[in-house]
């Protein structure tokens, strides 16, 4: 068995698209492969600034021959259609073979060499790669996402020849671009023989060992001088993409620039410069120091790096302190309000002071039910948006909501808008207007005081209300105003929150505030595709859960639209299905449900109503009813008071009566009485079931 190294060797990747690229690059090697039809063992690949690096160990020398069975055209098809098949496949007509009054034919095809079969894959990859975004350099045709060097590959131990673009294939690559005094190509033979070559020359391949690198210096550099590094998972990720050979360096910084708040800090160095902040041991706060990763081992251990990434830092901060400086200026909160007044949100949806004004209505509605004060959650959402008008939101864009909630909270303390307010209810209003627009993504925090929930409910309906409004809805990958976002922002507020919260209550008053909505009569079919809109968003996010996405829609289906609820009888139903009980259960609804459709299409009536004890009955058919009348009330019960498991452990008890009945009793009995009334009774177990959950939706 032979190896496969590809290297495709450019101008810098940009470091965030490297993880994805990495990702593609072994999909796509996969897929051609089993396409060809050649076994392969394991696959690997690996992404850097400069390099993506592919190696599939396992393959063969050579494909085997192959037979293909390629089917004709009937034996009493046109002549010229039988001929045209013949000439296709280069079989004559004594080849072919008649199944069925059908021509097929049998075609040998001979293996080809793997390193033919690499040539083709290579160059379809190339020019089919997906980056978010490329370029083309030169007089050719070819995209990448910077201008393509050299492309090593290597099969066996030797070069694989093609061309691409007039780049050829080759055995050679390249080390540090600048550490080592050796800059020359240098040939490789195999992975191992690549991958040693490249560290002898500065350039660690592997992202995962530059990141443990990476975080295993800075620790020990910072513990060095008392110090802990503060650590961003983001920030890792993005700094590893942009070294070959990573070496951290501490710098200093001018400690007066502490008085800035810790989040102004730590953006300018880690959105303008990737620096990672500092904190200092003693105190927990942040240190008058940064920590840069840089792509060489400095001579002078990394003084002058320091100095440099120092100054640049100082500029960076001497701004911020100004617009810190400035948007603290007595009125300056009332200031960015009007200034929102010119500040269009959407086009169809109004400036943004128009949009304020529909989140405080929206946030005075939703207050009572999340248990805060209507007034003041009224007045956290009039604040909210100020932020986005002041200096230093303008220059860290990273920062709304954070500066929004130190200015707030500076200035309900100091002017005659937070008169009679006390102390608590200025740092919950100041609190909520910095989390409204949590949860960001899945890994950010939900706020969980009542305020602060109350506002990032109102800023998050109000978006999608108002762009399912105006027709802006997602389609496939396609969503650019980050709906899917807030839908799971909504969701993940409702369910740590944990009170009951009716979304069509919320969605109708949100939309009753836009035109389109009101003079169309109504929102009935925007509720129902906005409720259709979260159901698929709580799939996603219970699925990441290792729930059933089908036991949302059959929770759902019921009409329920209490998020708590939904999910509360999510869970139970899904422990439920995992017994043996909730399986065999599962069965018998089927089997019911299937029955009674077809009996009353036949009949052409639904069956509903109380079966009755008939003489001669079944001993099976009265244990089912028996159950029925004693597990009925129970699951009503536990339904009513919200204890799903309960109900889910009433149910089970109709499993062994049920399966008795289908085992001794014939439903389609020939007395038409015994038969409706056994119908009867298997829509009374449906209907039982149904109170839980739809049934019907559920797969299996």
């Amino acid at each position: 068995m032979a190896q496969l190294l590809l290297e495709l060797f450019s101008e810098e990747i940009p470091a965030r698209m490297q993880a994805q690229a990495g990702r593609d690059l072994e999909r796509l090697a996969r897929d051609h492969l089993a396409k060809a039809e050649l076994a392969f063992g394991e696959v690997r690949t690996f992404a850097g600034p400069r390099r993506l690096t592919l190696v599939i160990d396992g393959l063969p020398l050579a494909q085997a021959d192959r037979t293909e069975e390629r089917k004709g055209p009937r034996t009493n098809a046109p002549e010229k259609a039988l001929e045209g098949f013949l000439r296709s496949t280069g079989l004559t007509l004594e080849q072919l073979e008649v199944r069925d009054g059908v021509y097929f034919g049998q075609l040998d095809k001979p293996g080809r060499t793997v390193p033919v079969i690499v040539a083709e894959m290579v160059e379809a990859i190339v020019r089919a790669f997906p980056w978010p975004k490329s370029m083309r350099w030169g007089g050719g045709t070819l995209r990448w996402v910077r201008p393509l060097k050299r492309i090593l590959c290597v099969f066996d131990g030797a070069v694989a020849p093609f061309a691409i673009d007039g780049i050829e294939s080759g055995d050679l690559t390249e080390g540090h671009r600048f550490m080592g005094e050796d800059h020359a190509p240098f040939a490789v033979a195999n992975f191992d023989d690549y991958a040693a070559k490249l560290r002898a020359r500065y350039v660690v391949l592997d992202a995962a060992e530059r990141k443990s690198i990476i975080l295993e210096r800075s620790r020990a550099v910072c513990a060095a001088r008392g110090l802990e590094l503060v650590e961003d998972e983001g920030l890792l990720d993005e700094v590893a993409g942009l070294v070959e050979w990573p070496a951290p360096v501490l710098g200093d910084m001018d400690a007066g620039f502490l008085d800035l708040p810790a989040e102004v800090i730590r953006t300018s160095m880690r959105v303008h410069q990737r620096y990672f902040a500092v904190r200092d041991l003693a105190t927990a706060r942040l240190a008058p120091h940064f920590l840069v990763v840089a792509n060489i081992e400095a001579t002078d251990g990394g003084a002058v790096i320091a100095h440099g990434n120092a100054r640049v830092l100082t500029a960076r901060l001497s701004d911020a302190r100004f617009f810190w400086t400035e948007d603290q200026k007595p009125g300056a909160i009332e200031a960015w309000l009007e200034k929102l007044n010119g500040v269009t949100f959407h086009a169809k949806l109004g400036t943004m002071a128009q949009r304020v004004e529909r989140i405080t209505a929206l946030a005075e509605e939703i207050a009572p039910l999340v248990g805060a004060d209507p007034k003041l959650a009224g007045l956290a959402a009039r604040l909210c948006k100020a932020d986005l008008a002041s200096g230093m939101v303008g220059e860290f864009p990273e920062l709304q909501g954070v500066m929004g909630g130190y200015y707030v909270r500076q200035t309900l303390a100091k002017s005659s808008m937070g008169s009679g307010l006390s102390a608590d209810n200025i740092d919950a209003i100041a609190d909520a207007v910095r989390d409204h627009y949590k949860p960001l993504g899945p890994s950010d925090s939900v706020p969980t005081a009542p305020l602060s929930v109350a506002v990032a409910l109102a800023d998050k309906v109000d978006t999608l209300t108002g762009f399912f409004a105006i027709g802006e809805k997602p389609t496939g990958s396609r969503d650019p105003f980050g709906l899917r976002r807030a839908t799971l922002g909504v969701i993940r507020l409702v369910l740590t929150l944990k009170r009951p919260l009716a979304l069509t209550q919320v969605l109708s008053v949100a939309l009753q505030a836009f035109d389109s909505v009101a003079a169309a009569g109504g929102g009935d079919a925007l509720i129902d595709d906005l409720l259709a809109f979260f159901a698929d968003r709580l799939k996603v996010l219970l699925r990441d859960e290792g729930k059933r996405h089908d036991l949302v829609d059959a929770v759902f289906a019921l009409g329920d639209d209490d998020l708590v609820r939904i999910v509360a009888r999510v869970e139970a139903l899904d422990g439920f299905l995992k017994t043996d009980d909730g399986a065999s259960l599962l069965a018998g609804y089927k089997r019911a449900s299937n029955i009674l459709r077809i009996e009353e299409k036949k009949d052409g009536v639904s069956y509903a109503g109380a079966p009755e004890t008939l003489p001669g009955s079944a001993p099976e058919e009265a244990a089912l009813m028996a159950a029925l009348a004693t597990a009925g009330p129970q699951i009503d019960g536990a339904v009513a008071r919200e204890d799903y498991t309960a109900a889910m452990i009433a149910l089970s008890e109709l499993r062994r009566p049920l399966d008795d009945f289908f085992d001794k009793v014939f439903v389609n009995d020939p007395d038409l009485a015994v038969r409706r009334n056994r119908l009867l009774l298997l829509s009374q177990i449906r209907a039982a079931a149904d109170r839980v959950a739809d049934f019907s939706r559920i797969a299996g």
